[in-house]
Protein backbone atom coordinates (compact mmCIF):
# COMPACT_ATOMS: atom_id res chain seq x y z
CA UNK A 1 0.00 0.00 0.00
CA UNK A 2 0.82 3.53 -1.04
CA UNK A 3 -0.11 6.26 1.04
CA UNK A 4 0.61 9.96 0.89
CA UNK A 5 2.19 12.12 3.69
CA UNK A 6 -0.44 13.33 5.73
CA UNK A 7 -1.74 16.83 4.96
CA UNK A 8 -5.78 18.56 4.68
CA UNK A 9 -6.43 16.11 2.24
CA UNK A 10 -5.61 12.58 2.49
CA UNK A 11 -5.70 10.01 -0.36
CA UNK A 12 -4.19 6.68 -0.25
CA UNK A 13 -3.81 4.16 -3.43
CA UNK A 14 -3.72 0.87 -3.52
CA UNK A 15 -3.14 -1.36 -6.32
CA UNK A 16 -3.75 -4.79 -7.37
CA UNK A 17 -3.57 -7.19 -11.04
CA UNK A 18 -7.63 -6.66 -10.55
CA UNK A 19 -8.31 -2.89 -8.78
CA UNK A 20 -7.11 0.44 -8.42
CA UNK A 21 -8.48 1.33 -5.20
CA UNK A 22 -8.24 5.33 -3.90
CA UNK A 23 -9.21 6.25 -0.55
CA UNK A 24 -10.13 9.75 -0.01
CA UNK A 25 -10.05 11.59 3.58
CA UNK A 26 -9.15 14.62 5.03
CA UNK A 27 -10.37 18.03 4.67
CA UNK A 28 -10.90 18.99 1.09
CA UNK A 29 -10.72 22.74 0.98
CA UNK A 30 -9.33 24.76 -2.36
CA UNK A 31 -7.17 26.73 0.39
CA UNK A 32 -5.47 23.47 1.37
CA UNK A 33 -2.97 21.20 -1.17
CA UNK A 34 -5.07 18.57 -2.97
CA UNK A 35 -3.53 15.30 -3.98
CA UNK A 36 -2.70 14.10 -7.48
CA UNK A 37 -3.21 10.32 -8.79
CA UNK A 38 -0.88 9.76 -12.17
CA UNK A 39 -1.33 5.80 -12.85
CA UNK A 40 1.50 4.56 -14.46
CA UNK A 41 1.75 4.01 -17.87
CA UNK A 42 1.86 0.36 -18.24
CA UNK A 43 -0.94 -0.48 -15.29
CA UNK A 44 -2.07 -3.68 -15.08
CA UNK A 45 -5.07 -3.65 -13.25
CA UNK A 46 -8.94 -3.52 -14.87
CA UNK A 47 -10.97 -1.46 -13.24
CA UNK A 48 -10.71 1.61 -10.11
CA UNK A 49 -12.97 2.16 -7.22
CA UNK A 50 -12.77 5.54 -5.31
CA UNK A 51 -13.64 5.03 -1.98
CA UNK A 52 -14.58 8.41 0.10
CA UNK A 53 -14.35 8.06 4.02
CA UNK A 54 -16.00 10.70 5.97
CA UNK A 55 -14.75 14.24 5.25
CA UNK A 56 -13.80 16.79 7.99
CA UNK A 57 -14.84 19.84 5.24
CA UNK A 58 -14.91 19.86 1.14
CA UNK A 59 -16.30 21.75 -1.52
CA UNK A 60 -15.21 22.17 -5.04
CA UNK A 61 -11.67 20.96 -5.22
CA UNK A 62 -12.93 17.21 -4.26
CA UNK A 63 -15.58 17.41 -7.25
CA UNK A 64 -12.37 18.40 -9.98
CA UNK A 65 -10.39 15.33 -8.26
CA UNK A 66 -13.41 12.79 -9.17
CA UNK A 67 -13.52 14.43 -12.26
CA UNK A 68 -9.88 14.16 -13.14
CA UNK A 69 -10.40 10.55 -12.11
CA UNK A 70 -13.01 10.06 -14.39
CA UNK A 71 -11.15 11.46 -17.24
CA UNK A 72 -8.06 9.60 -17.20
CA UNK A 73 -10.32 6.35 -16.77
CA UNK A 74 -11.98 7.20 -19.75
CA UNK A 75 -9.36 7.43 -21.54
CA UNK A 76 -7.79 4.57 -20.37
CA UNK A 77 -10.81 2.30 -20.51
CA UNK A 78 -11.26 1.51 -16.86
CA UNK A 79 -14.61 1.95 -15.43
CA UNK A 80 -15.54 3.59 -12.41
CA UNK A 81 -17.08 3.17 -9.72
CA UNK A 82 -17.33 5.32 -6.22
CA UNK A 83 -18.37 4.52 -2.54
CA UNK A 84 -19.13 7.06 0.44
CA UNK A 85 -19.96 9.51 -1.82
CA UNK A 86 -21.06 13.03 -0.59
CA UNK A 87 -24.70 13.83 -0.89
CA UNK A 88 -24.08 16.90 -2.49
CA UNK A 89 -22.56 15.39 -5.60
CA UNK A 90 -24.93 13.58 -8.05
CA UNK A 91 -23.67 9.70 -8.34
CA UNK A 92 -23.22 10.44 -12.62
CA UNK A 93 -20.98 12.97 -12.71
CA UNK A 94 -18.24 10.64 -11.32
CA UNK A 95 -19.06 6.94 -12.63
CA UNK A 96 -17.95 5.56 -15.39
CA UNK A 97 -19.59 2.21 -16.95
CA UNK A 98 -17.20 -0.20 -18.98
CA UNK A 99 -17.46 0.30 -22.84
CA UNK A 100 -20.14 -1.62 -24.64
CA UNK A 101 -19.43 -4.38 -26.91
CA UNK A 102 -18.77 -3.11 -30.32
CA UNK A 103 -20.98 -4.01 -33.06
CA UNK A 104 -21.22 -3.18 -36.69
CA UNK A 105 -25.31 -3.07 -36.47
CA UNK A 106 -25.79 -5.58 -39.90
CA UNK A 107 -26.23 -8.84 -40.15
CA UNK A 108 -24.77 -8.59 -44.02
CA UNK A 109 -22.35 -6.08 -43.69
CA UNK A 110 -21.12 -6.63 -47.81
CA UNK A 111 -25.25 -5.49 -48.34
CA UNK A 112 -24.84 -2.25 -46.89
CA UNK A 113 -21.31 -1.53 -49.02
CA UNK A 114 -23.44 -3.13 -51.89
CA UNK A 115 -26.56 -0.13 -50.75
CA UNK A 116 -24.06 2.50 -50.56
CA UNK A 117 -21.98 1.89 -54.02
CA UNK A 118 -25.34 1.89 -55.44
CA UNK A 119 -26.55 5.32 -54.18
CA UNK A 120 -23.34 6.66 -54.96
CA UNK A 121 -23.88 5.26 -58.55
CA UNK A 122 -27.33 6.95 -58.67
CA UNK A 123 -26.09 10.37 -57.32
CA UNK A 124 -23.12 10.00 -60.06
CA UNK A 125 -25.69 9.23 -62.78
CA UNK A 126 -27.92 12.02 -62.03
CA UNK A 127 -24.71 14.57 -61.96
CA UNK A 128 -23.80 13.11 -65.35
CA UNK A 129 -27.41 13.63 -67.06
CA UNK A 130 -27.82 17.55 -65.35
CA UNK A 131 -24.27 18.33 -66.88
CA UNK A 132 -25.40 16.54 -70.31
CA UNK A 133 -28.60 18.24 -70.68
CA UNK A 134 -27.01 21.73 -69.43
CA UNK A 135 -24.63 21.49 -72.44
CA UNK A 136 -26.99 19.99 -75.03
CA UNK A 137 -29.05 23.10 -74.24
CA UNK A 138 -26.30 24.85 -74.54
CA UNK A 139 -25.88 23.30 -77.94
CA UNK A 140 -28.76 24.42 -78.86
CA UNK A 141 -28.71 28.50 -77.84
CA UNK A 142 -25.71 28.11 -80.17
CA UNK A 143 -27.25 27.00 -82.99
CA UNK A 144 -30.05 29.44 -82.61
CA UNK A 145 -27.59 32.24 -81.38
CA UNK A 146 -24.40 31.71 -82.72
CA UNK A 147 -23.24 35.74 -82.26
CA UNK A 148 -24.04 35.14 -78.89
CA UNK A 149 -21.34 32.51 -78.74
CA UNK A 150 -17.33 33.39 -77.26
CA UNK A 151 -15.96 32.14 -80.85
CA UNK A 152 -12.67 34.00 -79.33
CA UNK A 153 -12.21 31.34 -76.48
CA UNK A 154 -13.13 28.40 -78.72
CA UNK A 155 -10.41 29.67 -81.09
CA UNK A 156 -7.83 30.09 -78.37
CA UNK A 157 -8.92 26.51 -77.29
CA UNK A 158 -8.51 24.78 -80.55
CA UNK A 159 -5.19 26.59 -80.89
CA UNK A 160 -4.05 24.82 -77.49
CA UNK A 161 -5.67 21.10 -77.76
CA UNK A 162 -4.43 21.42 -81.46
CA UNK A 163 -2.07 23.15 -83.16
CA UNK A 164 0.44 22.99 -79.88
CA UNK A 165 -0.39 19.29 -79.36
CA UNK A 166 0.71 18.00 -83.20
CA UNK A 167 4.41 17.41 -82.24
CA UNK A 168 3.53 15.04 -79.51
CA UNK A 169 0.42 12.96 -81.35
CA UNK A 170 3.03 13.51 -84.48
CA UNK A 171 5.41 11.19 -82.65
CA UNK A 172 3.80 9.03 -80.80
CA UNK A 173 1.36 7.86 -84.24
CA UNK A 174 5.16 7.40 -85.92
CA UNK A 175 6.24 5.17 -83.35
CA UNK A 176 3.34 2.91 -83.40
CA UNK A 177 3.08 2.54 -87.48
CA UNK A 178 6.83 1.68 -86.95
CA UNK A 179 6.03 -0.77 -84.09
CA UNK A 180 3.21 -2.25 -86.38
CA UNK A 181 5.52 -2.33 -89.30
CA UNK A 182 8.22 -4.07 -87.92
CA UNK A 183 5.78 -6.61 -85.87
CA UNK A 184 4.03 -7.48 -88.46
CA UNK A 185 7.24 -7.43 -91.18
CA UNK A 186 8.89 -10.19 -88.94
CA UNK A 187 6.20 -12.68 -89.01
CA UNK A 188 4.75 -11.90 -92.62
CA UNK A 189 8.25 -12.41 -93.71
CA UNK A 190 8.27 -15.67 -93.18
CA UNK A 191 5.52 -16.36 -95.63
CA UNK A 192 6.78 -14.43 -98.49
CA UNK A 193 3.51 -11.93 -97.80
CA UNK A 194 6.24 -8.79 -97.27
CA UNK A 195 3.39 -6.82 -99.53
CA UNK A 196 0.78 -7.33 -97.07
CA UNK A 197 2.09 -5.20 -94.11
CA UNK A 198 1.14 -2.46 -96.02
CA UNK A 199 -2.46 -3.39 -96.14
CA UNK A 200 -1.99 -4.20 -92.12
CA UNK A 201 -0.64 -0.89 -91.02
CA UNK A 202 -2.90 0.89 -93.45
CA UNK A 203 -6.17 -0.70 -92.01
CA UNK A 204 -4.86 -0.71 -88.54
CA UNK A 205 -3.62 2.89 -88.13
CA UNK A 206 -6.76 4.04 -89.70
CA UNK A 207 -9.58 2.59 -88.35
CA UNK A 208 -8.26 1.82 -84.90
CA UNK A 209 -4.63 2.89 -84.09
CA UNK A 210 -5.07 7.36 -85.72
CA UNK A 211 -7.99 8.19 -83.80
CA UNK A 212 -7.06 6.30 -80.57
CA UNK A 213 -3.27 7.45 -80.01
CA UNK A 214 -4.60 11.28 -80.97
CA UNK A 215 -7.73 10.81 -78.27
CA UNK A 216 -5.10 9.11 -75.69
CA UNK A 217 -2.37 11.95 -76.36
CA UNK A 218 -5.42 14.75 -75.89
CA UNK A 219 -7.08 13.26 -73.16
CA UNK A 220 -3.46 12.92 -71.17
CA UNK A 221 -2.90 16.38 -72.23
CA UNK A 222 -6.02 18.32 -72.86
CA UNK A 223 -8.75 16.38 -70.56
CA UNK A 224 -6.80 17.03 -67.68
CA UNK A 225 -5.39 20.61 -68.77
CA UNK A 226 -9.55 21.44 -68.80
CA UNK A 227 -10.09 19.90 -65.14
CA UNK A 228 -7.08 21.96 -64.42
CA UNK A 229 -8.25 25.43 -65.78
CA UNK A 230 -12.06 24.80 -64.50
CA UNK A 231 -10.73 23.05 -61.42
CA UNK A 232 -8.81 26.30 -60.42
CA UNK A 233 -11.27 29.02 -61.00
CA UNK A 234 -14.07 26.63 -58.50
CA UNK A 235 -11.20 27.14 -56.23
CA UNK A 236 -10.61 30.69 -56.87
CA UNK A 237 -14.82 31.14 -56.49
CA UNK A 238 -14.48 32.49 -60.24
CA UNK A 239 -17.73 29.92 -61.00
CA UNK A 240 -19.55 30.85 -58.15
CA UNK A 241 -19.10 34.90 -59.55
CA UNK A 242 -20.11 33.91 -62.67
CA UNK A 243 -23.51 32.44 -60.84
CA UNK A 244 -24.33 35.37 -59.16
CA UNK A 245 -23.98 37.24 -61.97
CA UNK A 246 -27.01 35.04 -63.87
CA UNK A 247 -24.01 33.58 -66.40
CA UNK A 248 -24.17 30.11 -67.08
CA UNK A 249 -20.67 28.59 -66.36
CA UNK A 250 -21.51 25.73 -68.81
CA UNK A 251 -21.91 28.10 -71.76
CA UNK A 252 -19.07 30.61 -70.91
CA UNK A 253 -16.41 27.64 -70.23
CA UNK A 254 -18.10 24.14 -70.93
CA UNK A 255 -18.88 24.99 -74.52
CA UNK A 256 -15.94 26.83 -76.05
CA UNK A 257 -13.59 23.49 -74.97
CA UNK A 258 -16.10 21.50 -76.00
CA UNK A 259 -16.69 22.56 -79.78
CA UNK A 260 -12.99 23.49 -79.83
CA UNK A 261 -11.58 19.40 -79.45
CA UNK A 262 -14.90 18.13 -81.38
CA UNK A 263 -13.66 20.31 -84.35
CA UNK A 264 -9.99 19.70 -84.12
CA UNK A 265 -10.10 15.82 -83.39
CA UNK A 266 -11.15 14.80 -86.68
CA UNK A 267 -7.67 17.06 -88.45
CA UNK A 268 -5.33 15.51 -85.25
CA UNK A 269 -6.46 11.91 -86.56
CA UNK A 270 -5.80 12.40 -89.74
CA UNK A 271 -2.43 13.83 -88.67
CA UNK A 272 -2.15 10.79 -86.58
CA UNK A 273 -3.23 8.46 -89.64
CA UNK A 274 -0.60 9.96 -91.80
CA UNK A 275 2.10 9.41 -89.26
CA UNK A 276 1.03 5.97 -88.49
CA UNK A 277 1.38 5.12 -92.44
CA UNK A 278 4.82 7.10 -92.99
CA UNK A 279 6.39 5.06 -89.73
CA UNK A 280 5.00 1.53 -91.22
CA UNK A 281 6.44 2.90 -95.06
CA UNK A 282 9.94 3.51 -93.86
CA UNK A 283 10.06 0.51 -91.98
CA UNK A 284 8.56 -1.13 -95.08
CA UNK A 285 11.35 0.23 -97.04
CA UNK A 286 14.16 -0.47 -95.14
CA UNK A 287 13.39 -3.88 -93.57
CA UNK A 288 11.74 -5.35 -96.60
CA UNK A 289 13.10 -3.21 -99.35
CA UNK A 290 10.16 -2.58 -100.35
CA UNK A 291 9.67 0.33 -102.83
CA UNK A 292 7.54 3.21 -101.43
CA UNK A 293 5.81 3.44 -104.21
CA UNK A 294 4.54 0.08 -104.13
CA UNK A 295 3.74 0.22 -100.46
CA UNK A 296 1.37 3.26 -101.39
CA UNK A 297 -0.39 1.99 -103.86
CA UNK A 298 -1.33 -1.13 -101.62
CA UNK A 299 -1.98 1.08 -99.16
CA UNK A 300 -4.63 3.12 -101.36
CA UNK A 301 -5.93 -0.24 -102.73
CA UNK A 302 -7.01 -1.77 -99.34
CA UNK A 303 -8.25 1.47 -97.91
CA UNK A 304 -11.68 2.97 -99.18
CA UNK A 305 -13.98 5.73 -97.98
CA UNK A 306 -15.94 4.10 -95.08
CA UNK A 307 -12.52 3.30 -93.22
CA UNK A 308 -11.58 6.72 -92.93
CA UNK A 309 -14.89 7.73 -92.35
CA UNK A 310 -15.74 5.70 -89.77
CA UNK A 311 -11.97 6.82 -88.40
CA UNK A 312 -12.72 10.44 -88.10
CA UNK A 313 -16.38 9.63 -86.82
CA UNK A 314 -15.00 7.91 -83.90
CA UNK A 315 -12.62 10.89 -83.18
CA UNK A 316 -15.57 13.44 -83.26
CA UNK A 317 -16.89 11.16 -80.39
CA UNK A 318 -13.84 10.58 -78.61
CA UNK A 319 -13.03 14.31 -78.71
CA UNK A 320 -16.86 14.48 -77.44
CA UNK A 321 -16.49 12.50 -74.55
CA UNK A 322 -12.81 13.79 -73.28
CA UNK A 323 -14.32 17.54 -73.16
CA UNK A 324 -16.98 16.58 -71.08
CA UNK A 325 -14.99 13.95 -68.60
CA UNK A 326 -12.49 17.00 -68.66
CA UNK A 327 -15.16 19.97 -67.65
CA UNK A 328 -17.07 17.95 -65.51
CA UNK A 329 -14.61 16.72 -62.81
CA UNK A 330 -13.02 20.45 -63.06
CA UNK A 331 -16.64 21.68 -61.92
CA UNK A 332 -16.47 18.44 -59.28
CA UNK A 333 -13.16 19.64 -58.22
CA UNK A 334 -12.62 20.52 -54.38
CA UNK A 335 -12.02 23.74 -53.75
CA UNK A 336 -8.38 23.35 -52.56
CA UNK A 337 -4.99 22.99 -54.54
CA UNK A 338 -4.57 19.19 -53.71
CA UNK A 339 -8.76 18.84 -55.16
CA UNK A 340 -7.79 20.29 -58.01
CA UNK A 341 -4.96 17.92 -58.53
CA UNK A 342 -7.31 14.96 -57.97
CA UNK A 343 -9.65 16.41 -60.48
CA UNK A 344 -7.09 16.38 -63.28
CA UNK A 345 -5.81 12.92 -62.85
CA UNK A 346 -9.89 11.76 -62.56
CA UNK A 347 -10.37 13.45 -65.79
CA UNK A 348 -7.22 11.65 -67.27
CA UNK A 349 -8.75 8.43 -66.10
CA UNK A 350 -12.12 9.24 -66.94
CA UNK A 351 -11.47 10.25 -70.62
CA UNK A 352 -9.37 6.83 -71.23
CA UNK A 353 -11.66 4.63 -69.99
CA UNK A 354 -14.64 6.02 -71.56
CA UNK A 355 -12.63 6.34 -74.87
CA UNK A 356 -11.71 2.70 -74.85
CA UNK A 357 -15.46 1.70 -74.18
CA UNK A 358 -16.44 3.92 -77.15
CA UNK A 359 -13.79 2.08 -79.10
CA UNK A 360 -15.49 -1.41 -78.78
CA UNK A 361 -18.49 -0.15 -78.98
CA UNK A 362 -17.69 1.21 -82.54
CA UNK A 363 -15.94 -2.22 -83.28
CA UNK A 364 -19.37 -4.21 -82.88
CA UNK A 365 -21.57 -1.72 -84.15
CA UNK A 366 -19.08 -1.14 -87.43
CA UNK A 367 -18.77 -5.11 -87.92
CA UNK A 368 -22.57 -5.41 -87.48
CA UNK A 369 -23.42 -2.71 -89.86
CA UNK A 370 -20.91 -4.31 -92.45
CA UNK A 371 -18.53 -1.02 -91.94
Amino acid sequence: MQTQPATAATLSVEETTEVCRLTVGGRWERADQRPQWSPAPGAAFRRVEVVVTPLERWDGSLVIFLGEVRRLCEKRGWPLAVQGLPAGIPPALVQVQPPPARTNGYTWPWLSEIGLATRKLGYDLRDYARFLGNCTIGFGQLLLRPAHFRWVDCFGQMQQCGALGLPIIGLISFLVGVIMAYQSAVLLRQFGADIYVADLVGLGVVREMGPMMAAVVVAGRTGAAFAAEIGNMKANEEIDALETLGLSPVRFLVLPRLLALQLMMPLLALYANALGVLGGLLVAWGLLDLPPITYWIETKGVLDLSDLGTGLFKSVVFGGLIGLAGCLRGLQADRSAAGVGKAATSAVVTSILCVIVADAVFAVVFNILGL
